[in-house]
């Protein structure tokens, strides 16, 4: 079904006249590459394993941060927060609708494994203008499913997560150039990624058809029997 959110998105297409559709394609979590799943995680909750439901140090850091620039906009949403305001509120701001927000998100985490609660994310968040969902993203953008994503295309996909109207992964934006970049390289250092085994495992083999098979045939096999 749709989200809440989706249906805001189909509202808002309707008043400016356009025929744009949803394109989701519902992908389990096990179909989805762990490199996405690791570069979202970084890119929009990196302690999302650990809380439960709210990032106290990074409210405390977005309110420090208006507080500074005179504004209140409370930024730092956990993946359970944006979950519960994809699949039930609308986008406005307003303290009745962040009072919503934190007691669906508290459900959430109460009802809900972590695991469960990521995967229910990767499918309905926003990923371009009517695409919504690893499997539709990774379609669109790359013309494959989610599961054959590389990391490097995972990283350019969570780049993109906080607009993603705005940039596109596929895109050549200084941006997401470097947002992208720098999921990259954390990913690297917590060992996600061995960029030598990734770039092998991206290359595509053509073994010549008249190379032999048999490692018989091959010069300087060894023929005989042991024991012969």
């Amino acid at each position: 079904g749709k989200t809440s959110f989706m249906k805001y998105r189909e509202k808002q297409w309707q008043k400016q006249g356009k025929k744009i559709h949803i394109y989701q394609v519902w992908t389990p979590i096990a179909e989805i590459s762990p490199y996405l799943i690791k570069a979202v995680i970084i890119a929009e909750d990196d302690k999302f394993w650990s809380h439960g439901g709210f990032d106290m140090e990074a409210i405390e850091k977005a309110i420090k941060k208006d507080w500074r620039k005179k504004k209140l906009k409370m930024g730092a949403s956990t993946i359970t927060q944006q979950l519960a305001k994809n699949l039930f509120l609308s986008p406005s701001k307003n303290p009745v609708r962040k009072l919503k927000e934190a007691i669906l998100t508290i459900r959430l985490e109460r009802a809900l494994s972590k695991k469960r609660i990521i995967e229910l994310y990767l499918n309905v968040v926003e990923w371009g203008e009517g695409v919504f969902g690893a499997g539709a993203a990774a379609r669109y953008y790359y013309g494959k499913s989610a599961s054959a994503l590389t990391a490097e295309e995972s990283a350019r996909l969570a780049a993109v997560l906080p607009n993603p109207r705005k940039y596109s992964p596929a895109g050549s934006s200084r941006y997401v150039n470097n947002r992208a970049n720098h999921i990259y390289r954390i990913m690297v250092k917590r060992g996600f990624i061995i960029p030598e085994y990734e770039s092998v495992m991206s290359e595509t083999w053509v073994i010549p058809e008249d190379i032999p098979m048999d490692n018989r045939e091959l010069p300087g096999a060894e023929t005989s029997v042991p024991g012969e």
